[in-house]
């Protein structure tokens, strides 16, 4: 299911409080890639624990879903490893240069489904 959506969030810890961030992102070797600029993002990924959320909602069943990923984040700084990753189709929505690649790997991933009351209809 991470790998079914082109959008996530990444909570991260700022100033001793939490915060989120939503980013495209691509599953890669069971962990979780995306590109970015200098910033809060990338300061999170300096071995730093983060959580990273993807959800969504099947509208012909009225199921919906979240998966949560906990784990570490960190920079791509491996010259192999990052034109491997620079050649995954990750494409922000945002423009700008998003020359940093950051992997959180994932120490625990969870998820739930469930029927949404009301028959909410996108």
């Amino acid at each position: 299911m991470l790998r079914s959506v082109p959008v996530g969030r990444l909570a991260v810890i700022v100033d001793g409080g939490p915060d989120i961030f939503p980013v495209n992102h691509m599953v890669d070797h069971g962990t979780i890639v995306f590109r970015t600029a200098e910033g809060t993002k990338f300061s999170a990924a300096h071995g730093h624990p983060v959580a990273f959320e993807v959800d969504g909602y099947d509208a012909a069943n009225g199921q919906a879903w979240s998966v949560v990923a906990h784990g570490v984040a960190r920079l791509v700084n491996d010259a192999d490893e990052a034109i491997e990753a620079l050649s995954l189709p990750i494409f922000p929505w945002q423009a700008g240069a998003k020359p940093q690649i950051v992997r959180v790997v994932p120490s625990t991933i969870t998820g739930r489904r469930f029927t949404v009351l009301g028959g909410f209809r996108s």
